[in-house]
């Protein structure tokens, strides 16, 4: 962390930051297509009924890592008994019959660049580019992804340079600009943004 500290540090505003706050250290995840799942979950929720659903969900099955095909032996309306859209329901389908379907392993995705993975999990109907991106980040621990699309990010640029968050164009330029600075650290780069709006 202190060689990624002191390339980030370079970045005065960013450096203010850093000095006030502390990063846990994310370690791997296993089972990517439960990430995914946890993701679908959540969209649009709160992190505390996210996490009421998330339990919710995990209790439809007697083992904590279910399978693929434990999965999808549950019909949708068992998926929509726990609180789930019939969107969400069948979005979970979705992931679970693509990785079944392509047999695809943790092994396989870890092999492939940040790029490779967005086009991999985005060819599965109700996943977005931002939720592969909080995958690279946070299950992955990939080191230089930046969501763009993110409004906390935006956010957190607006307020911290000055970009006014509604011009698309300067706040592509200011990007374009911190990406290059940042880099090849962007990930821990945004997760100091996002902590600095949960201090404010």
């Amino acid at each position: 962390m202190d060689a990624i500290s002191k390339h980030l540090s370079k970045d005065k505003k960013l450096a203010a930051i850093i000095r006030s706050n502390s990063l846990p250290v994310l370690c791997p995840k296993p089972n990517l297509y439960l990430e995914l799942v946890e993701a679908i979950v959540s969209q649009q929720l709160s992190t505390k009924v996210a996490q009421v659903f998330i339990r919710r969900f995990y209790a439809l099955f007697p083992t904590p890592a279910p399978c693929p095909n434990d999965i999808l032996k549950l019909e949708v309306e068992v998926l929509r008994s726990i609180g789930l859209s019939n969107s969400k329901a069948n979005y979970v389908r979705n992931v679970c019959l693509f990785f079944e379907e392509q047999q695809i392993t943790d092994q396989d995705i870890f092999k492939l660049s940040n790029d490779e993975v967005i086009a991999l999990l985005t060819q599965i109907k109700g996943v977005g580019r931002w939720t592969v991106q909080m995958i690279l980040m946070f299950s992955l621990c990939r080191n230089d992804v930046f969501p763009e699309d993110d409004f906390g990010i935006r956010k957190a640029l607006s307020q911290i340079y000055g970009v006014d968050i509604t011009d698309k164009g300067a706040m592509k330029q200011q990007m374009d600009l911190l990406n290059k600075r940042w880099s090849p650290y962007q990930s821990y780069a945004c997760r100091y943004l996002w902590r600095s709006l949960e201090a404010v």
